[in-house]
């Protein structure tokens, strides 16, 4: 075949791709900081099977789980210069970049896995989605359920003067600083891949976390009392970039659809643990405390209110209403 005839073949196979909408390969890079046991982590990978088959090979995910693309504010950060595509993020980290989605995240606003349903079905949550994508340009395509946060430590407690001073491990957020700082404890903003270690060695007291996470952490090997004080019903975030959304073609849809269907089926898996694990952890010698959550909320309840929430009054009707 001559040059000019090889040229005239290969603008015209372009051409036939361009008519056809086919989306080029794409290989996007899924960041997060749990476990490979964990199930946010295996549904995961079931989601980057599910594409790569649904797409017959034109799109490949590839999971990073523990860390190691960075940690929660790194990979949030990655998201914006390309290093990562997808991640798993909390509403807490990403308060910093459009403070009403985190919303849901604050002390005691959540009822329960009914309540978390609503909302994620809600107009409220496409609306400030909506508005995270236009302060980022990045897109949530999925919302996870994380389940209720309570505080383990070496002593029961049960009030908030069990609290008093208290060296608790937070994350990096301004929304976690909250509970503590209402009942007087002493948080210790860190990254999640430290609090094993900094427990066992006693550079904080106590730490808080749904059921799920206490297990798959082991953080019940460091800390002989589980505290049910339920102060936050906990979500995910899944994000992708626009860059990488715009590399996926007619694939786009597609790809959204699993991810989303993914956030479902972890959070079903974390709901129905979330049931089991107190009679699991009793099994191992753990003290899981009742705890009366009326005064936890008391103390907080002023502040959600307040002066300073990122969001508005309007949303924190609305979402009290779902």
């Amino acid at each position: 075949m001559s040059l000019r005839n090889f040229a005239s073949a290969l603008a015209v196979s372009f051409s036939a791709l361009a008519a056809t909408g086919t989306a080029l390969a794409a290989e996007l890079k899924w960041a997060h900081v749990y476990e490979t046991g964990s199930a946010y982590h295996e549904v995961a990978e079931w989601a980057a099977e599910e594409v790569a088959k649904r797409t017959d090979g034109r799109v490949e995910i590839k999971v990073f789980p523990a860390s190691s693309l960075g940690k929660e504010v790194e990979i949030n950060e990655g998201l914006g210069i390309g290093a990562v595509d997808i991640i798993y993020t909390g509403p807490s980290f990403v308060e910093r970049y459009y403070g009403p989605i985190a919303i849901s995240d604050y002390p005691f606003i959540m009822r329960g896995w009914d309540h978390w349903l609503k909302y994620r079905e809600s107009d409220l949550f496409s609306e400030l989605s909506a508005g995270y994508n236009e302060a980022t340009g990045n897109h949530v395509l999925g919302l996870v359920y994380y389940g209720q946060r309570h505080v383990t430590s070496n002593k029961p407690i049960l009030t908030p003067a069990d609290m008093k001073g208290l060296k608790i491990r937070v994350p990096n957020s301004p929304l976690m600083l909250m509970f503590p700082n209402a009942v007087d404890a002493n948080p210790t903003p860190m990254a999640f891949s430290e609090v094993y270690l900094a427990l066992q060695q006693g550079v904080v007291d106590a730490q808080e976390n749904p059921l799920p996470t206490i297990k798959f952490k082991k953080f019940y090997e460091v800390q002989s009392n589980i505290n049910l004080t339920g102060h936050i019903l906990n979500s995910l975030l899944v994000i992708a970039s626009d860059h990488a959304l715009s590399q996926l073609g007619d694939d786009e849809a597609t790809v959204r659809e699993i991810l989303d269907d993914a956030a479902m089926k972890a959070s079903r898996t974390i709901y129905q643990s979330e049931q089991e694990l107190v009679a699991w952890f009793t099994e191992q010698g753990i003290t899981v405390n009742e705890v009366d959550q009326k005064p936890f909320q008391d103390a907080v309840r002023p502040l959600l209110t307040g002066d300073g929430v990122p969001y508005t009054m309007e949303h924190f009707e609305r979402l009290g209403a779902l």
